[in-house]
C-alpha cells in the first residue's frame, strides 16, 4: 500500500527547519533556445528523481553546479526556480576547474574505481595530469560547494545539510571547519568498494576523502555491504579512528559518526500517474507496434558499468540456441547518451552499437530485426517501453541500487519477469522474486532469458505482484523519511548529538514461486 508520506513528514517537521540539498546536478537545468531565451527543463538522472521526493515536505534550498551555458547565464542573471518553500541556486565554477573536477577526476577516476571497472595492471594512471585534476579541479570545486553552503548557513535559520554522491567527498570537512555545530549528512548513490581497491589511489587522496567523510554526522550508503566496506576503508586509512561495527558507527577526534544503509527507491504513485498520461499512452501505442510476441526490454545509460555488451551477447546466444524465437522475440533497448566527452564511454558506445549491428545482420530478415535501439535521453519513452516488457533485463556489473529494476515492475502491464544482476544493489531487496544472474555469466544469462520467456503465466503474475508489493513497501518516501528523521534527531534543539540508532535488519524475502522452464 502506498501511504501519504509527505503529509507525515510535514507533521513531524519543526517550524523553521529547512534542508540544504547539495548535488552536482540540480533538479532544473537551463537551455538556451534559438532565439536566445532561457528554457528550464527537469534535470536528468536518478539522484535528481529520488531527491525530488523531499519537495513540499519542508523548506528546501537546493544547491547544484552550473553544468550548461544556460545554467551559467541563469546564475549570472539571478534566475532561480522557486515555488514557495523550495528554491535552487547554482555554484558556478571556472570552465577549466569544472572540466577537471567533473569530466577528468570524478567521472574517470572515482566512478571507475567505485564500480571496480579499472583494469588494474594498466589503469588508473595517477600521473601529472590526474594530480592536476585533483588539485586544480576536484579540491577547489568541493571548496566552492562548501563556501556556497556556508553562505546559506550564515544567512540564518535552522538548517541541516544533505550532501550527495561521489562528486562532493571533500565538501563536509570544509563546512565543519567553518560551522562546527552544523548537522551534516552525506549519501553516496554508487557502490562503496572494499578497502584494498581504494589503494589504487595515492594515500593522500584516499585519506583526504576519508577525513572529509567522517566530518559528517551521518554517512548514508545503499546497502549493508557498502556500510561494511566503508567502515573498513576508514579504519585502514585513519589510524586514530575507532570503529564500532556492531553499531555501524565511528568515533573520530571526539565526534560520533553514524554509518547507515538507506536503500534508494522510486515513487510508485507518481510513476503510475505518468504512464497513464495521454502523452505516455501515445508512446505506448507507438512502441507496441514494434514489440514482438514476446518482448525483452532494457533501459540504461550507455555506461560500461551497465554491462550492455554481455546482455546483448546473451541474447545472441539465445537466438542461436532457439532459432524458433527469430521473428517472434524482439529486444527493445532504450539507451541514454552519457559522458560522451570521456574516451572510455565513446569506445563503449561504439562497441555496443557494433555488436547490435552484427546481431541484427546474423539473425534478422527483410522487414524484421531482433534488436531495436532508441538512443536518446527520453525518460517518458523509456517508461512507456517498460509497460510492454515480458522480460526486463537489468544486468549491471555493479550498481549502487539501479532504479530501473524498481521502476519496471511498477509500470509494467504484462506480468513481466525481472532478470536482475547480483551486482545491483536492488538485488538485496528483490532477489526473492526476480531471476538472478551473475553479471559476467553470458551463458547463464542466455539460459535465464530463455527461462523467463517460457515461464508460465501464473508464475509470472505471482512474481510480478510480489515485486510490486516489495517496492511499494519501501518506496522513495520511506527512503527519504528515514534520512530526514535521522538528520532531524540530531538537529532538534536540546537534543544530544548521539549517533542515530541503527536501523533494524531488513526482512528476508519470501521464497519465490517454484520455477518452470517450459510452457
Amino acid at each position: 500500500m502506498v501511504t501519504n508520506e509527505p503529509a507525515l513528514l510535514t507533521e513531524r517537521a519543526t517550524a523553521g527547519e529547512r534542508l540544504l540539498l547539495v548535488t552536482n546536478r540540480g533538479p532544473v537545468t537551463y537551455d538556451v533556445t534559438r532565439d536566445g531565451r532561457l528554457r528550464p527543463t527537469r534535470g536528468s538522472g536518478g539522484v535528481v528523481t529520488a531527491l525530488e521526493a523531499v519537495r513540499g515536505q519542508r523548506p528546501v534550498r537546493w544547491i547544484a553546479c552550473a553544468m550548461t551555458d544556460g545554467d551559467r547565464r541563469a546564475a549570472a542573471e539571478g534566475l532561480t526556480e522557486s515555488d514557495g518553500a523550495f528554491s535552487q541556486g547554482f555554484v558556478v565554477l571556472p570552465r577549466d576547474v569544472y572540466r577537471k573536477y567533473y569530466e577528468v577526476f570524478a567521472n574517470r577516476v572515482i566512478w571507475f574505481l567505485q564500480h571496480y571497472l579499472w583494469n588494474a595492471p594498466y589503469e588508473p594512471k595517477i600521473d601529472t595530469r590526474m594530480w592536476d585534476a585533483w588539485e586544480s579541479g576536484y579540491v577547489p570545486a568541493n571548496a566552492a560547494f562548501a563556501d556556497a553552503v556556508v553562505a546559506e548557513l550564515e544567512r540564518g535559520g535552522d538548517a541541516a545539510v544533505m550532501l550527495q554522491d561521489y562528486h562532493l567527498y571533500l565538501t563536509a570537512a570544509r563546512i565543519r571547519q567553518r560551522v562546527p555545530d552544523v548537522v551534516l549528512q552525506h549519501f553516496t548513490h554508487i557502490p562503496w568498494p572494499e578497502p584494498r581497491y581504494w589503494q589504487l589511489l595515492p594515500q593522500r587522496m584516499r585519506r583526504a576523502i576519508c577525513e572529509s567523510m567522517v566530518a559528517n554526522d551521518i554517512v548514508g550508503l545503499q546497502t549493508e555491504r557498502d556500510v561494511t566496506n566503508f567502515l573498513a576503508t576508514v579504519y585502514d586509512n585513519l589510524p586514530d579512528v575507532e570503529v564500532d561495527a556492531a553499531a555501524s558507527a565511528l568515533r573520530y577526534r571526539g565526534r560520533e559518526i553514524a554509518v547507515r544503509a538507506y536503500p534508494i527507491s522510486v515513487d510508485p504513485a507518481r510513476l503510475r500517474r505518468v504512464v497513464r498520461s495521454a502523452e505516455a499512452r501515445r508512446h505506448v501505442a507507438r512502441l507496441a507496434a514494434r514489440a514482438g510476441e514476446r518482448t525483452i526490454v532494457r533501459v540504461d545509460r550507455m555506461d560500461p558499468s551497465k554491462n550492455i555488451v554481455r546482455g546483448f551477447e546473451a541474447f545472441d546466444r539465445l537466438l542461436r540456441r532457439r532459432p524458433e524465437f527469430r521473428g517472434r522475440v524482439r529486444f527493445l533497448a532504450f539507451l541514454v547518451p552519457t559522458r560522451e566527452k570521456v574516451p572510455a564511454y565513446r569506445r563503449y558506445r561504439e562497441q555496443v552499437m557494433g555488436l547490435i549491428e552484427r546481431i541484427n545482420t546474423r539473425h534478422g530478415r527483410p522487414g524484421w530485426q531482433p534488436i531495436e535501439v532508441f538512443y536518446e535521453n527520453h525518460y517518458l519513452q523509456a517508461l512507456a517501453g517498460m509497460t510492454l516488457y515480458d522480460v526486463l533485463l537489468v544486468n549491471p556489473v555493479l550498481d549502487g541500487m539501479n532504479l530501473v529494476a524498481k521502476e519496471g515492475p511498477i509500470v509494467n502491464e504484462r506480468a513481466g519477469v525481472l532478470i536482475l544482476s547480483e551486482g545491483a544493489g536492488a538485488h538485496n531487496q528483490l532477489a526473492g522474486w526476480a531471476l538472478s544472474v551473475a553479471p559476467a555469466d553470458v551463458e547463464g544469462t542466455a539460459e535465464t532469458l530463455e527461462r523467463a520467456l517460457l515461464m508460465p503465466r501464473p508464475e509470472r503474475e505471482a512474481r510480478a505482484a510480489a515485486l510490486r508489493l516489495a517496492i511499494e513497501r519501501e518506496d522513495v518516501q520511506a527512503w527519504m523519511r528515514a534520512q530526514v528523521e535521522d538528520v532531524a534527531r540530531l538537529a532538534r534543539p536540546g537534543r544530544s548529538r548521539e549517533a542515530p540508532a541503527a536501523a533494524p535488519a531488513a526482512p528476508t524475502p519470501a521464497a519465490a514461486p517454484a520455477a518452470h522452464s517450459s510452457v
